[in-house]
């Protein structure tokens, strides 16, 4: 169902507007990784229910989302899959990461540990993750730039080092999120939309998560 909400605050393109070479539907699968607390889950239901909730309860596991998205001429639909990042779920991670078209590693620019932990994360997609795997960098959190830890010049190299995308963003303020989505589709082959982001447009809201227990992270 086509929500009429479109992506950074902007209209769908008009008929004059650039197109997409590429028009159809298909499904992809997104998968998000990162340490405990960097803010997986909020930044997931940031993107599917445009929500954040300050105190948001721990991933046991893993939880399911959806989002269909037009894109120009095409219909993607995100199934998205938000592991745990407790180190005791770390063995299930290769359930979900595999057969992924994409994969967002998470990490918190105010907690250095946690990009550490990211980046042992990127080494294991790069030894078991599928090659073409489309796989984002994003420090989370960038509304708190008074506790930043992680200088962007320094995740943003070594992103680029390893053929991953970077973006900082926060759950918190939306900044940044939508963005994220938008370039795995970008990247993606055979959904190759146009440069003008205003054709990308919600087309519904939807989750099935599992059980959870409490903790504070955005």
């Amino acid at each position: 169902m086509r929500l009429g909400v479109s992506m950074f605050g902007c209209l769908p393109t008009s008929p004059k507007a650039a197109r997409s070479p590429w028009s159809g539907s298909t499904n992809t699968k997104p998968v998000l990784l990162g340490d405990v607390g960097t803010g997986k889950s909020s930044l997931v239901l940031r993107f599917v229910r445009g929500q954040f909730v300050e105190f948001q309860e721990s991933t046991i596991g893993a939880a399911f989302f959806s989002q269909t998205l037009a894109v120009d001429d095409a219909t993607v639909k995100f199934e998205i899959w938000d592991t745990a990042g407790q180190e005791r779920y770390h063995s299930l991670a290769p359930m979900y990461y595999r057969g992924a078209a994409a994969a967002i590693i998470v990490y918190d620019i105010t907690n250095l540990a946690s990009f550490e932990r990211a980046k042992r994360w990127i080494e294991e997609l790069q030894a078991q993750g599928n090659s073409d795997m489309v796989m984002a960098l994003a420090g989370n959190k960038a509304d708190l730039l008074d506790a930043k830890n992680v200088e962007t010049e320094e995740a943003k190299t070594y992103a680029q080092e390893n053929s991953l995308f970077f973006v900082e963003t926060s759950a918190k303020t939306s900044y940044n999120v939508n963005n994220i989505f938008y370039e795995i589709v970008k990247r993606i082959p055979r959904v190759q939309p146009s440069q003008n982001p205003a054709g990308m447009v919600l087309m519904d809201r939807s989750a099935e998560q599992t059980t959870r227990a409490s903790c504070c992270s955005y």
